[in-house]
């Protein structure tokens, strides 16, 4: 099973004189809620985890779910032999986090982890899923936390986009 989450970082807290009301697109995916993220394989005790601190946790959820529909471009879906790619690049740094599905299958790789640990693997119905989840439970917690952040038009947008299944 997977479980996908996150940590927000004391490190690299958000400005205090923050407008969340009205905060553009590039300020909520590169400026604010930075953080650590996870994958994990609740069934194999496997993860692939960030652990910088500085990790646009919103532009991440943002970012997989776009990748989860990526792969599903391929018209034979679940039946398609040929691989379909996708990567999610971290912006301060060179590392990506690797994406591969073959039928229904998709295969997830850190590029900072050693090269002798397999990839994580989860069937892609679960990561669609589970993705669209990770991002409507984030954004609830952050708009829990964010004074105005409930009463973004951008954030309406995303979740309409990438509703739960």
């Amino acid at each position: 099973m997977l479980d996908i989450g996150y940590a927000l970082s004391a490190r690299f807290p958000d400005p205090p004189d923050a407008d969340y009301r009205t905060a553009q697109t590039r300020a909520l995916r590169h400026d604010l809620f930075c953080g650590d993220v996870y994958l994990a394989d609740t069934e194999q005790d496997r993860e692939l985890a960030t652990a910088w601190g500085w990790v646009p946790v919103l532009d991440f959820a943002w970012a997989l779910c776009d990748i989860v529909e990526q792969l599903d471009r391929d018209p034979l879906g679940s039946r398609a032999a040929r691989p379909q790619y996708a990567e999610l690049d971290f912006t301060e740094s060179s590392d990506r986090m690797l994406f591969e599905r073959r039928f229904g299958r998709v295969e997830i790789e850190g590029e900072w982890r050693p090269g002798d640990e397999p990839p994580l693997t989860f069937q892609h119905t679960e990561l669609r899923r589970e993705a669209r989840d990770f991002l409507h439970d984030l954004i609830a917690d952050l708009t829990d936390l964010h004074e105005g952040l409930a009463d973004n038009a951008i954030l309406w947008g995303l979740q309409s986009r990438f509703p739960r299944c």
